[in-house]
């Protein structure tokens, strides 16, 4: 691949990845359940986003800690984004606009060896990115 492509598609990239906002709801351990605090802050996150769905596409990833089976988390991961899922379709968030990708146990962003890294990977990251024309 030419530099100049390489160069091209890195910036493109990382302009991208700053455009996108970004927002996680937490859960207990081994637990899909959204608490009305997360769901009522998560519908006023969404409310001050000016044309949302005008300009942005929702992307739900979800996390899990590594207790359990990978099978398990890869369920309970399922049953978190789906949880968020509802909540953006409770706001008249159209279900094309949608599209989730469930990690499981794969992939974590924080280490699973210590009990702060178990809480922060039990998430649901509801990323909003920028609709290309």
């Amino acid at each position: 691949m030419p530099r100049f492509t390489l160069l091209f598609l890195l910036i493109t990239s990382s302009l991208y990845a700053q455009d996108e906002i970004r927002k996680s709801i937490y859960f207990d351990g081994g637990s899909y359940y959204i608490d009305e605090y997360q769901a009522a802050d998560l519908g006023h996150w969404l409310d001050s986003i000016p044309n949302l769905l005008d300009k942005y596409e929702i992307q739900l990833i979800s996390h899990t800690d590594n207790i359990g089976s990978k099978k398990y988390n890869q369920m309970l991961s399922h049953l978190r984004s789906e949880a968020v899922f509802g909540i953006l379709l409770q706001k008249d968030v159209p279900e094309k606009m949608i599209h989730t990708k469930d990690w499981g146990v794969e992939n974590p962003v924080y280490k699973n060896d210590t009990y702060e890294g178990m809480i922060m990977n039990r998430r649901v990251d509801v990323i909003l990115r920028p609709i290309v024309f």
